[in-house]
């Protein structure tokens, strides 16, 4: 691979696939920490008396500084201004202190230690935390989509990405699969801490990146023009555009459904399927795991027969499907709720290895940094407000009394209303997937057509 790259990095395929390991390396650590508390919310309630509410306002914490100070959009700008290399190690560096921050809370202070803002002081931090990585993890997601698009233009681009998203989501399959694991045999924040030692490696990991990275803008110096040059006021380019907008909304819909969900999925395996902790966060990581193999196979497929609106407009089907399944009281089996996490991760798959291929044939390179921050940013909308709405939804409404959890009671849930709100999420998403393909057809974005020139 060294002499392959010593040739002519920015035409080298070993080059490029090994900028890609890195890079989705480095993601893959952040998707852990992302989901490291979302199989613990049985645990949280036993251990720290953490309620339904308090769990929902630590989810939404993710979306604090992205959402309600800009910080995704300012971070576009930043990426499109400065480049990937000094965003995505700035990136790095926030995911590890909010990490840390949130091992801090849960190790260090009491769940009793009074109160902030009218919240319990462990829960304020932990959500300070939460939102300082959340910053760098949405962040380092823009970075890593103009990464993969700066390499992959007019090559595998949809394969890369998919692979991208794929290595990813095995992050967040590990987070599910061994938080509970890790918490039996240390403790509740053993798993934050892991997570922070794995975000440190991955920082030196795209460290490693950025050695290639300089080499190849070296190469392509030669060749750019001052049209490629991001300006401020091009960002209208963005905002005027429908087929924008249309993805931008598809994504918020689309992840409203699936991301919120997954922190709830553990409890809804324990409540409805009656199954055991452990267990209950295998189930959901079967999702990721699905990706891992489907997400490439379908950005493979749009790589080389195109399709795209038509392969979102199949995902956000298959998301209602599965979301109105959980919804009603038959097969109350465990392995019905595997089959059907299985046509999530399937979904799951279709609708991001079509969606993020498609931004860069609606938006300019130069300011698919912005681009890529916008939609994150709409995006966020979603992830912080929906799991703070389903968390008090389950609180007012969905309680119907206790069960017992290795010796202690806690409460029994009953999730049909929080999945029939999913599945509306879904509807949502069809609808606008179907819209996108219609304005595609008007003004000829290339959606339907192969990536691989």
């Amino acid at each position: 691979m060294t002499e392959t790259i010593k040739k002519k990095i920015s035409e080298s395929k070993g080059a490029r696939w090994a900028a890609l390991i890195i890079v989705s390396f480095t993601m893959m650590w952040g998707y852990f920490l992302t989901d490291a508390l979302s199989p613990l919310m049985t645990m949280l309630e036993d251990q720290m008396n953490w309620s339904s509410s308090e769990f929902g306002l630590f989810n939404s914490a993710y979306s604090w500084f992205n959402v309600y100070l800009f910080m995704l959009v300012f971070g576009g700008i930043i990426l499109d201004k400065m480049g990937v290399r000094f965003t995505g190690v700035l990136t790095c560096i926030l995911m590890l202190a909010g990490a840390l921050i949130k091992y801090y809370a849960v190790e260090c202070i009491s769940p009793d230690a009074g109160t902030v803002f009218g919240m319990r002081t462990q829960v304020f931090v932990a959500c300070l935390g939460y939102a300082i990585f959340a910053v760098g993890t949405e962040n380092c997601g823009i970075t890593v989509s103009k990464v993969i698009t700066k390499w992959f233009q007019g090559k595998e681009l949809a394969l890369a990405m998919g692979v991208q998203v794929a290595v990813a989501r095995l992050g967040t399959a590990a987070a599910l699969v061994f938080s509970p694991m890790i918490v039996k045999h240390f403790s509740l924040s053993a798993p934050l801490l892991f997570s922070a030692i794995l975000l440190g490696i991955g920082l030196l990991a795209y460290l490693v990146f950025c050695v290639l990275d300089r080499k190849f803008d070296a190469e392509v110096a030669v060749t750019q023009d001052d049209d490629d040059t991001f300006k401020v006021r091009d960002l209208k380019l963005i905002i005027t555009n429908r087929g924008f907008w249309l993805i931008a909304l598809l994504c918020l819909m689309f992840y409203s459904a699936v991301f919120p969900f997954m922190k709830y999925a553990t409890s809804l395996m324990e409540n409805k399927y009656g199954v055991s902790t452990t267990l209950a966060g295998l189930i959901p990581s079967l999702i990721p795991f699905g990706n891992l193999i489907m997400t490439p196979f379908f950005g493979s497929l749009y790589d080389k027969k195109g399709k795209g609106a038509t392969i979102m407009i199949m995902g956000s089907v298959l998301l209602i499907l599965v979301h109105v399944l959980f919804a009603l009281p038959l097969l109350n089996y465990w392995w019905f709720a595997a089959l059907i996490m299985i046509i999530l991760g399937v979904a799951f798959s279709l609708v991001p290895s079509a969606m993020w291929p498609s931004v860069p044939k609606i938006i300019p390179q130069k300011l698919l940094g912005s681009a890529y921050a916008l939609i994150f940013w709409v995006q966020n909308i979603g992830l912080g407000l929906v799991p703070l709405f389903i968390g008090k939804v389950l609180d007012n409404y969905c309680k119907v009394g206790t069960r017992i959890v290795e010796g202690a009671e806690v409460t029994q849930y009953n999730y049909t209303l929080p999945m029939c709100i999913f599945a509306l999420f879904g509807v949502a998403a069809l609808l606008l997937a179907l819209r996108l393909k219609a304005v595609d057809k008007k003004e000829g974005y290339g959606l339907e057509e192969p990536n691989i020139r």
